[in-house]
């Protein structure tokens, strides 16, 4: 589903996030946005300056190497759509995948969580939410169970045999949880690395974990 219209005034591009060269109709790369309305930094305690300049003020490695760009963090791609605009213009559409920061590098292979966790979601009535993230290259599922704590252990099976067949995958841990556990930012967004530092430190109080090491 695409995330919406680019505004006038609003210049979007996908860029390569190893040579920072501009991408092509429909390839997966770094979101970069350049409007009037583009921050110029933040405040930070730790004075990072060289951090804003790379995040705030990019410009691509070649092609239109005058634009002042802002680096967004998140993953997506630009294609054009049949939709048009009140001028009966097609538009290009954006389509936001998740966040560079998230994208969980197993075997060799990039993978985005939401895919992983959609089909979690799917696989049981029971399964109120999902979370993964990597722990010492393993993958770390964490299900929210909405039922019985005597369905836990019926959920790892599922879980487990699901991830392989969709994504080809070895789950290396399952975690169930009561309802939420799984950490939501105001946006509605998942906070992954909260729960793996939530996890990592014993903090989630499971009902049930499952070790496949």
């Amino acid at each position: 589903m695409e995330s919406g219209k680019i505004l006038p005034g609003v210049k979007v591009i996908i860029a390569n996030t190893e040579t920072k060269g501009p991408l092509g109709d429909s390839h997966l790369g770094e979101v970069w946005v350049s409007s009037p309305h583009n921050a110029t930094g933040y405040y930070t305690v730790y004075g990072e300056e060289a951090l804003h300049a790379d995040h705030f003020n990019t410009k691509l490695s070649f092609g239109d190497t005058q634009t002042v760009w802002a680096r967004t963090g998140y993953l997506g791609f630009l294609r054009r759509t049949e939709l048009t605009d009140a001028s009966g213009e097609r538009h290009d559409a954006l389509y936001v995948v998740g966040s560079l920061d998230e994208t969980l590098e197993l075997r060799g292979m990039r993978y985005h969580p939401i895919d992983i966790e959609t089909s979690v979601i799917r696989s049981h009535k029971s399964i109120a939410e999902c979370a993964v993230f990597t722990w010492t290259n393993l993958l770390v599922v964490v299900v929210e169970l909405e039922g019985s704590e005597q369905e836990a252990l019926d959920l790892v099976a599922l879980v487990t045999n699901v991830v392989l067949e969709e994504h080809y995958l070895i789950v290396g841990v399952v975690v169930v949880v009561d309802p939420g556990v799984i950490p939501i930012n105001s946006r509605g967004e998942k906070q992954r690395m909260h729960l793996r530092d939530g996890f990592l430190a014993d903090q989630l109080d499971p009902i049930y974990v499952a070790y496949n090491m």
